[in-house]
């Protein structure tokens, strides 16, 4: 009898015959015993799918809690374990620990040795779920008693004995109707709602085993637990149940994991780094911008300095709207409700929106977006071809809610002002339209000292009509618009599916930042359902009345949380040009204070913005003082210097550069304002 044999495509093009039933890590070990050794999963594409093409990036996230659970789609590349059984023509790839999506693997698989070390100290406790995130890894477990700090300490020398035993994570099934039946025997009210909600009746329900531990998971996970070789425990944390506050209340212990200590003592090392950056604790210590418990939580209050800041970014987002061919356009705070219900804000977004208010005439609703009321201009005046494309820009005020435990400083809000753009066109523009958008991200970032950024797509789920307004052609249009702008612009993107907007999906444009942390500000949205919605019209070249299609477009993407970014990733020590008080001023002594008026005057004449100092304080306290609050420029000064014309400079980071003519600092420091550039 012949073995049935596959085709195994490779990512160089070429193609091996094998029996069915080989394995990836068969595949590995054929090729080199090293390659073996270093892959952690194995990622297959359908041959039909394959090969990936350009630069688009269709591997998908990290599952979510639903994909963790539910079906695989076949259609799709996915991850699977090295051991996993090849049974039909595919394309594969090895993936080793240089691939990004090989670290939430092992994340993922940390937490499974987690919820294995828990379990193995304290039997009673009932296991909820365990991803992988971004920043590591976490799992829920529901307790009686709470875990203390000696238990979390317990736990992790458990978990290190986990690890050394070396047990292989094994894939098992067994009949979703069975798994429901031990769980509710158990009092596993978590699984028991997983299974429910995310298999099928009749299925087989996915498994994983190591040693004797098992969990309801879809996986995949790395071949054994030593390969986890890098966790710590990193905090306790409360979480209720489903997110319910109704519900019990969940304890939900997080940690990291790497391949290495290296890599593990990196992390923590960026960890400090970016605690001493924390925009909260500098927006006290710059006095920047405070919030207030007597006006309520996610409100900002900017301060005189970090008002100064805000001013350079908006007045530079004006100018550069205004060369770029937008209008600048001012709406209303508050409107009435049947507007939001015309846009279908009211229905699709209210969990968002703050509750009506009841006043003479009708309901009104304070504005969680600006796009309303940018149609409620283009309506008011009929439209020719010819007047197309309108850009409205406005820097609008917009207020959402946030549940309490979700704001952080500057970064999540309650009130903010978004840079926000609506692009009103005739479906021929768009893609135009979008690729001048995404220049204008482009601009936004280098000018603001941001040198790298990653791009995602956010598409739509045809199977979810329930969030998403519009027909499948319309829906087909724009994310075929937005694949053109973003291919020709010669950008690798990632696609998110399911996480468009209600009305299109869109561009994201994350920054990264200098600790490389990943911050989502820009975003490019494409919508045909609100000129749909608002029945706008433009009158064609024949003579015709047509809908256009709009584009929404925030490139700060908020300004509170734009300068929450900025103030970390500079560590307050903004450039030149955005610092709020760009140069300090140090007279010696008493008879000094003519000389830096004098100084003052006409680094003012040119544009500089100068605090003096001429407290009766020592010099050295003076110094200290304006480097504590990270001015670019201090400028110091005596007889010899008042005598001279000049001027002793210690450069933000340099330290004392000697003294130099005045005019000769002026022209410098203009030139570096006007160049916008990072460096003194």
């Amino acid at each position: 009898m012949s073995t049935q044999t596959i085709a195994v495509h490779f990512p160089d093009g070429s193609v091996r015959e094998v029996p069915a039933g080989t394995t990836p890590l068969d595949i590995a070990n054929s090729i080199s015993p090293r390659l073996a050794a270093a892959s952690v999963v194995a990622r297959l594409t359908p041959v039909a799918a394959a090969p990936l093409a350009g630069k688009k990036d269709q591997v998908l996230e990290q599952p979510s809690e639903a994909a963790m659970y539910s079906a695989e789609d076949a259609s799709t590349p996915r991850l699977v374990d090295l051991a996993t059984p090849l049974t039909a023509d595919t394309r594969l790839e090895l993936v080793t620990e240089k691939d990004p999506e090989a670290l939430k693997v092992v994340r993922h698989s940390a937490a499974h040795v987690l919820a294995t070390a828990v379990l193995e100290l304290f039997p009673e406790t009932k296991l909820g779920h365990g991803p992988a995130t971004d920043a590591g890894f976490f799992y829920d477990f529901y307790r009686d008693k709470p875990f203390t700090p000696e238990d979390l300490a317990l736990i992790e020398t458990k978990m290190a004995e986990v690890i050394a035993r070396d047990d292989k994570f094994v894939r098992e099934y067994e009949p979703r109707e069975q798994a429901l039946a031990e769980f509710e025997r158990d009092g596993d009210f978590m699984k028991t709602h997983f299974v429910s909600k995310f298999t099928e009746p009749g299925s087989q329900v996915s498994f994983y085993r190591n040693g004797k531990f098992v969990d309801f998971c879809r996986g995949p996970h790395v071949p054994s637990t030593s390969r986890v070789k890098a966790v710590k425990i990193t905090a306790l944390a409360g979480a209720y149940w489903l997110g319910d506050e109704k519900n019990p209340q969940l304890q939900r212990i997080h940690g990291t994991a790497f391949f290495s200590q290296k890599d593990l003592d990196a992390h923590f090392a960026r960890l400090e780094e970016a605690a001493k950056r924390d925009h909260r604790l500098l927006g006290k210590q710059l006095d920047l911008f405070s919030i207030q418990d007597l006006a309520g939580p996610g409100l900002v209050f900017w301060h005189p300095k970090g008002a100064m800041v805000r001013k350079v970014m908006e007045d530079w987002m004006r100018e550069e709207c205004l060369r770029r061919g937008y209008l600048l356009v001012n709406t209303p705070h508050v409107m009435k409700r049947e507007l939001w219900k015309v846009s279908g804000h009211d229905g699709y977004y209210s969990g968002n929106m703050y509750t009506p208010m009841e006043l003479d005439d009708a309901e009104y609703r304070l504005k969680p977006m600006n796009c309303p009321g940018h149609i409620l201009i283009y309506k008011n005046s009929p439209k020719s071809y010819r007047d197309l494309p309108q850009r409205y820009a406005e820097l609008g005020n917009v207020y959402r809610y946030e549940r309490s435990g979700t704001m952080h400083g500057l970064l999540r809000v309650r009130g903010f002002t978004q840079d926000d753009a609506h692009i009103f066109c005739t479906p021929g523009q768009i893609e135009d339209e979008v690729v001048a958008c995404i220049d204008f991200a482009e601009a936004v970032l280098t000018t603001f000292g941001f040198k790298e950024f990653k791009v995602e797509l956010s598409t739509w789920d045809p199977n979810d009509r329930a969030h998403y307004a519009g027909s499948d052609e319309n829906w087909n249009l724009a994310v075929s618009s937005l694949q053109s702008a973003l291919e020709r612009k010669g950008i690798a993107y990632k696609t998110i599916p399911a996480e468009a907007a209600f009305y299109g999906p869109k561009i994201d444009v994350k920054l990264v930042d200098v600790l490389g942390r990943l911050w989502q500000l820009s975003t490019v949205q494409f919508d045909f359902t609100l000129p749909e919605r608002f029945e706008l019209e433009y009158v064609g070249e024949d003579g015709e009345r047509h809908q256009p299609v709009m584009v929404h477009r925030a490139l700060f993407g908020s300004v509170e949380r734009f300068f929450g970014v900025l103030i970390e990733h500079y560590a307050g020590a903004f450039p030149l040009w955005l610092a709020p008080v760009q140069v300090g001023l140090v007279p010696i002594s008493e008879r000094h204070h003519a000389y830096a008026k004098k100084v003052e005057v006409e680094l003012k004449a040119a544009g500089l913005r100068v605090e003096i100092d001429d407290r009766n304080e020592k010099m050295n306290g003076k110094i200290r003082d304006f480097a504590n609050q990270k001015t670019p420029y201090i400028l110091v000064f005596g007889d010899k210097e008042e005598a001279a014309g000049s001027v002793s400079v210690r450069t933000r980071g340099k330290g004392d550069q000697g003294s130099v003519p005045l005019a000769d600092f002026i022209a410098k420091a203009k030139t570096l304002v006007h160049g916008q550039s990072t460096e003194l």
